[in-house]
């Protein structure tokens, strides 16, 4: 069976999900060059997960050059043997990175998966020359492989006992704690080719496949990220992972308090808790004025934001500390709170200017995990798209606050000041007196959104809604199912031509 790796080779080579500097091309064969980059991914100087080396493609400024030159049948086999052979001889500690065969635009291309060693440094022949035995340590600086100066090799030499905690091997697991239901769903939801021969491979292979689990045949164990995304119960191995929503109907003194407990694997506790939010506490506001004829809309809080706070401490918090990430919302603002805070290295002014950057992430796999989902970005991209969302709707710029030891961090996201009860709303005079409509349903704006005939997906984008699954079941069956909208290709409902428009009735309830 023709071996794949655990990602869609098109969103690799499109750079959906994997940033630029993560991704090497290489016309043709170079051993000596393919050699320091895996020596420069493995070593992971900036905790980015490793990368990918691809050959068979050409590449200017970055970027690759298509269709591919592509490689000779013939030659495949050799490489591989080639790159057996470097892995054992030509590196230090002994490193094999996973390598794959794609048929991509009618040509194979070698693609090698470089993941961050549990081992590093490591350290390459500067050459293959059997006339020199030099050796040096190489990193990765953006988009080149370079070898590691001085300083570099120090600091490099501090990440040897620092594997990242998602990264680590969980000695109190075994194999049979890792659900092969939740991996075929996450092979499945990403479109990896490898979703396909599930059925045909062991766990173990599957599991090594996607560097959730390694060690020596005879013992082979889970990984901590393993178990956090593909076990059904993490908070067995990670007490308090969790996410807990509070809703404070009277404020944080009052007596009342509603509570939402969500457990489970990191996705799907994602997923279940911004929909829970969404629909029990995101309302949009219409607000109509005597003097002009355009209402006004906005939302009490922008869910674009929320989503983003949220997975932000997901990704960021530490499993080790027992604390969950809490939700707590009240009249006047949501709080999103997580243990412990970000790096000493980030300056708190610099953060809440959205110009903070952070390239040594503490979570690595859990970033490339959500990043695969469409839950994050990574690149520090977080917080200035908390601070456009808030701004676009019209909304107090958010708070980000911590302390000295950098023991917690807190996302403020203050209500819309439009959107407070009337006992606090501000006077206004009696000719601008706003009218409050009630809330539009899921449908009004499913129609809303829709403008002539558009996907699936970009109806979806237009709401600002990530879950494929609850668009689907409570905006767009519920609009079709009333007849306001349409689909264009009726008799076939899963054609990759299918686009949606507004009915007759679907026009009248929004004129």
């Amino acid at each position: 069976m023709e071996t794949k790796l655990p990602i869609n080779i098109k969103d690799l080579l499109s750079k959906r999900t994997v940033e630029s500097e993560r991704i090497e091309y290489k016309s043709g064969w170079n051993p000596e060059s393919v050699l320091h980059s895996i020596c420069a991914f493995a070593n992971d100087f900036h905790n980015l997960g490793g990368g990918y080396i691809v050959i068979g493609i050409e590449e200017q400024h970055g970027q690759p050059i298509l269709p591919p030159a592509g490689l000779k049948s013939d030659q495949i086999d050799r490489l591989q043997k080639e790159l057996l052979n470097l892995g054992h001889a030509a590196i230090v500690p002994a490193y094999h990175p996973l390598s794959a065969v794609y048929r991509y635009m009618d040509k194979d291309i070698l693609v090698l998966w470089v993941p961050g060693g549990e081992s590093r440094p490591y350290k390459s022949k500067t050459t293959l020359s059997d006339k020199k035995n030099e050796w040096a340590w190489y990193i990765r600086k953006h988009t080149s492989t370079k070898k590691a100066t001085t300083d570099e090799e120090h600091e490099l030499m501090g990440l040897a006992a620092s594997v990242p905690f998602d990264d680590r091997y969980r000695l109190a697991a075994s194999m049979q704690d890792l659900s092969p239901r939740l991996i075929q769903e996450y092979l499945t939801s990403i479109g990896s080719e490898l979703a396909a021969g599930h059925e045909a491979l062991s766990l173990d292979d599957i599991s090594r496949r996607m560097n959730i689990a390694g060690g020596p045949v005879e013992s082979l164990c889970p990984k901590n990220v393993g178990l956090l995304f593909f076990n059904e119960h993490p908070a067995r191995f990670f007490p308090a992972t969790q996410i807990d929503v509070v809703y404070f109907p009277d404020g944080p003194a009052g007596d009342r308090f509603e509570e939402k407990i969500f457990s489970g694997p990191l996705d799907k506790i994602t997923r279940d808790a911004l929909s829970y939010i969404n629909r029990n506490y995101i309302k949009e506001i219409v607000v109509k004025h005597a003097d002009k004829p355009e209402a006004e809309r906005f939302w009490n809080f922008p869910l674009a934001a929320i989503e983003e706070a949220v997975v932000n401490a997901v990704y960021h918090r530490s499993y080790e500390i027992r604390e969950p990430v809490e939700i707590r919302i009240t009249a006047e603002e949501l709080m999103v709170l997580s243990f412990p805070g970000p790096d000493r290295s980030i300056r708190l002014p610099e953060l809440q200017q959205g110009r903070a950057v952070s390239r040594r992430y503490r979570n690595r796999r859990i970033g490339e995990f959500l990043k695969e989902l469409d839950l994050t970005e990574g690149r520090s991209t977080g917080v200035p798209k908390i601070l456009r969302a808030m701004n676009k709707n019209g909304s107090p710029p958010p708070v980000f606050d911590t302390d000295e030891e950098r023991t917690f961090f807190l996302t403020r996201l203050s209500v819309h000041p439009n959107a407070l009860t009337p006992e606090v709303t501000p006077e206004v005079t009696p000719e601008v007196t706003p009218e409050v409509t009630p809330e539009v349903t899921p449908e009004e704006r499913v129609c809303r959104a829709l403008e002539g005939e558009m996907t699936r997906a970009q109806l979806q984008q237009a709401l600002g809604l990530k879950d494929t699954e609850y668009f689907r079941t409570k905006f767009l069956l519920p609009a079709l199912n009333a007849g306001l909208v349409a689909m264009t290709i009726p008799d076939k409902p899963r054609s990759s031509k299918q686009r949606y428009t507004l009915t007759v009735a679907g026009k009248k309830r929004i004129s």
